[in-house]
């Protein structure tokens, strides 16, 4: 069964680790060579923001707008990436509306999540998960649910709710 990162920033407290973590992936130790960026929504006592794939599963932008084929639809929704078909033409990133492809310029080439989960198992607040994805109609219904709540919340990025204490994350 196909998984995809979710996150609920109620606990974040700003630490980068998972950020960290998600560099070494590329083989750096940088910020700017991650997949997964937290910053503040403004101010030094507001809430931290997680900017990260979502996982589309239908009309994925960054897919659409890659010419090359660098870029293939992910089973459980986002993409994977294939850097031998990389032109470096910044399509996909200019193609996410949330922000959530970077470029590296070290590394010249975008920096997308591929849903592996590594970020979740070195939160130390347990913000990050990992969700099961059962069906496509499940992940168009939570992605335009999160649309919803973000349009209302004016926030650059969909936030999901946490696992109450006691349920299982799924």
């Amino acid at each position: 069964m196909a998984k995809r990162l979710r996150y609920n920033m109620n606990a974040c407290i700003g630490c980068q680790t998972c950020s960290l973590v998600c560099s070494t992936l590329l083989g750096q130790h940088s910020l700017s060579e991650s997949a997964i960026y937290i910053k503040t929504k403004g101010g030094l006592q507001s809430p931290y923001v997680c900017v990260v794939c979502v996982a589309c599963k239908e009309n994925i932008a960054c897919l659409e707008a890659c010419r090359t084929g660098a870029l293939r639809a992910r089973p459980g929704g986002g993409v994977l990436f294939d850097k031998s078909k990389c032109i470096s033409c910044r399509l996909c990133v200019k193609a996410c509306a949330i922000g959530a492809v970077q470029y590296s310029e070290k590394l010249d080439q975008p920096v997308i999540c591929r849903h592996c989960g590594t970020c979740t198992r070195f939160c130390p607040h347990q913000c990050l998960w990992m969700e099961e994805v059962e069906e496509i109609a499940e992940v168009v219904e939570a992605i335009e649910a999160e649309a919803l709540e973000t349009s209302k919340t004016s926030s650059p990025t969909p936030e999901t709710t946490h696992p109450k204490e006691g349920e299982a994350k799924s």
